[in-house]
């Protein structure tokens, strides 16, 4: 389903080392993320507690660069002093939550067009729209024609390369032809799973951590579009240790879940790209992908390519995303996209561990 705005939102030495395989760039390349602030359990727990307080008297928060702070946009002084009262820093604008949402209403219903996508940006209290090269000047006008409407809620700006998914073949994690990237080791009770892209998963239901070999674990749940997330159950016996592959011959070992917030640095690790950085621009992202759209996703500079669909968005040891996709990468700039990842996990009951 799709969801609004007030609801925005490691694997073992056999996947990590074996399944993750080689790439084309250096482990920690991409630097876009050099300046993003850091944000710690402190920052998401409040975040999330000031979100639910003020409902829409507030149109999202983000870490200011500078700073380090937690700043949350509000619309009202009563939100400010509550704001200021729990330790974060209140900044009053112009467009409060249901202002941004009918402006990606009128965006959803007017502009749809394959190769676009739109998500929140705090520090701009605007609704942010990039459109790759494959939209064309007539889709481009009618665009233009929707935002401008929008009485300055919303900017429009072009990107290199195409939105898409990043399948492909090669290393990793594979079924039926395909190679994706598994994200996070998860749990239910004794039970052991990963999860992965949900367009990965609808394609395939048996996964190997090589090519043509043994099936290690079986679809048990997928969605897309709309979402992408999927989770497949290990078969093979295994008990994976909870860590994503830093592709340094370390592993960072993953403890917790959180949505991430708008200006925070991230890392993502990916079978092709390996490991890259990058800043959270974006949140309640709509990405229009030629075979049906996603809702509620995350934005980044982080640098992705075919293949890396599936993969893990995370900072130290919090689990931040599934990776979804992207429109490639210039330099060590990116535009990688990724499903939150605590959405998965309420949707089929496990945890990171």
């Amino acid at each position: 389903m799709r969801r609004t705005f007030r609801a925005r939102a490691a694997l073992t030495a056999l996947i990590a080392a074996g399944a993750l395989g080689t790439g084309t760039v250096a482990a920690g390349a991409g630097t876009a993320g050099a300046e993003a602030a850091a944000a710690g359990p402190a920052t998401y727990a409040l975040d999330s507690a000031l979100s639910e307080r003020l409902g829409d008297d507030t149109a999202g928060s983000y870490i200011d660069r500078r700073t380090g702070e937690l700043t949350v946009t509000v619309t009202s002084e009563h939100a400010a002093e509550q704001v200021r009262a729990a330790g974060a820093v209140a900044k009053r604008v112009e467009r409060g939550a249901a202002r941004l949402e009918a402006a990606m209403a009128a965006l959803e219903s007017g502009a749809k067009i394959t190769g676009t996508s739109w998500g929140i940006d705090p520090r701009t209290n605007q609704v942010s729209v990039e459109a790759d090269q494959s939209v064309s000047a007539r889709e481009m006008a009618r665009l233009k024609r929707v935002a401008d409407a929008q009485d300055g809620a919303v900017r429009v700006s072009r990107v290199p390369g195409t939105f898409k998914r990043e399948v492909a073949g090669g290393d990793a994690i594979y079924g039926g032809g395909y190679r994706c990237s598994a994200a996070f080791n998860v749990s239910k009770g004794t039970a052991r799973y990963f999860v992965t892209a949900g367009h990965c998963t609808n394609d395939v239901a048996n996964w190997s951590a090589t090519s043509g070999g043994p099936v290690i674990g079986v679809r048990e749940g997928t969605s897309f579009p709309t979402n992408d997330y999927g989770i497949v159950r290990y078969t093979n016996g295994s008990a994976p240790a909870g860590n994503v592959n830093l592709y340094n011959g370390s592993y960072q070992d993953i403890a917790s879940a959180a949505n991430a917030v708008v200006g925070q640095a991230l890392k993502k690790s990916g079978s092709t790209t390996k490991v890259t950085s990058g800043t959270v621009t974006a949140v309640n992202v709509t990405v229009n992908y030629g075979d049906g759209p996603v809702y509620g996703m995350v934005r980044t500079t982080a640098c992705s390519a075919g293949g890396d669909s599936g993969g893990a968005h995370f900072a130290g040891s919090v689990a931040l995303g599934i990776h979804s996709g992207s429109s490639g990468c210039t330099g060590t700039n990116g535009s990688a996209i990724h499903q939150p990842v605590r959405e998965a996990l309420s949707a089929y009951g496990v945890n990171v561990y």
